[in-house]
């Protein structure tokens, strides 16, 4: 550790984060069609991705107790679970805000806590080329588990799915959900944020990433607002958490590894037992340029973020965090939009056994 580098973390992101991955930058993630083979209890058995069935898998498995946790039994009990349901090929990754020790206890609601919020966004991309099954069910398995194993209430959790039902989880809907968080959650409140769906890469033009990429959700409206960029992540929401607050995000897709831009990494691959700096944090990403791989250019090659100017993109954000300026008891309080009602299901209709799960990647 460099303690100067830890000096300049504290002040650059006062609260602690923590994030658990289901793969590494250069990895794709994958759904699990099969997860009553991760023995979940019921609701929680409905098929979902791996890395969500996994983590909950483990929680349930261990039973939450304080104290008898530690990160490092819960990730590295994810990747045999992983290896075992047939998904050897992802390895879960934590990143933080903070260098810990990976063996102390884990906890998502540390002891002596207050308020606890939580934004759930699943997008099976309905309608859309690489659509994906079991994201809408990632949402309910891990709202179930955080109510009954968390403490966690129903009317302080923002639940985004492209159902038709619930806050539609377009581009500026995530990150209004990002920001009410920012604005609600006071010292010793704590944070819980999970993301199933598509994940992307873009190009890294300042040099801050090894691999060359950056990392990016996959909203519903990609096509036309395009991607949410991690370094977009960090100064919205990572960065504007207050201190005292305790936040834990899980990620299921793919290139997720660093999709938050945290200081600090540990992976479960074997290679270690210590968590890692990462030496090109963004201390100040605000004036960074990206560009997004498409396949869709012309010039088979780049063109500019979500296909907006930075200008346009600065007032998109600006217009976001208006929209979400006034804060409210509660995160779900008032809808970030109208909702259509839920559209009458057939019973009698014998549903179709599902096609071979698509690899969460970037859609074409």
């Amino acid at each position: 550790m460099a303690p100067g580098f830890n000096d300049k973390v504290l002040k650059c992101i006062p609260a602690e984060v923590f994030m658990i991955s289901s793969s590494q930058d250069n990895q794709i993630s994958n759904e699990a069609y099969n997860a009553g083979g991760f023995e979940l209890p019921d609701p929680a058995g409905k098929s979902g991705g791996a890395c969500t069935s996994a983590i909950l898998d483990v929680l349930y498995k261990r039973g939450h107790d304080v104290g008898k946790m530690s990160w490092i039994d819960v990730l590295k009990d994810m990747y045999e679970t992983l290896k075992t349901q047939g998904f050897a090929d992802q390895v879960p990754q934590l990143s933080s805000s903070r260098w810990i020790d990976v063996h102390q206890p884990m906890f998502i609601v540390p002891p002596k806590t207050g308020v606890r919020r939580a934004m759930l966004i699943g997008i099976n991309y309905v309608g859309q080329k690489g659509e994906l099954k079991s994201c809408h069910n990632d949402v309910e398995n891990m709202k179930d588990y955080l109510i009954k194993a968390q403490g966690f209430r129903q009317t302080e959790m923002l639940i985004l799915k492209d159902d038709g039902h619930h806050t539609s989880p377009t581009k500026e809907n995530i990150m209004n959900g990002l920001i009410r968080l920012t604005q609600y959650s006071q010292p010793g409140d704590v944070v819980f944020v999970s993301f199933s769906g598509h994940g992307g890469r873009v190009v890294d033009e300042t040099g801050d990433e090894d691999d060359g990429f950056d990392e990016s959700l996959i909203p519903l409206d990609f096509q036309e607002n395009g991607q949410i960029v991690d370094d977009d992540i960090l100064d919205m929401f990572v960065k504007r958490l207050k201190g005292g607050v305790t936040c834990t995000v899980v990620m299921d897709c793919c290139h997720s590894g660093s999709v938050l831009d945290l200081p600090y990494y540990f992976a479960a691959n074997g290679k270690g037992d210590s968590m890692q700096m990462e030496v090109h944090f963004a201390f100040d990403s605000a004036e960074k340029k990206k560009k997004v791989v498409s396949k869709s250019d012309d010039g088979g090659g780049v063109v500019a973020r979500g296909g907006k100017s930075k200008k346009e993109q600065e007032a998109a954000r600006l217009a976001a965090e208006k929209k979400a300026k006034a804060p409210k008891r509660t995160i779900n309080e008032k809808p970030i939009e109208k909702l259509a009602p839920r559209k009458p299901t057939n019973k009698n209709k014998t549903a179709p056994p599902p096609p071979a799960p698509p690899q969460r990647c970037v859609i074409q």
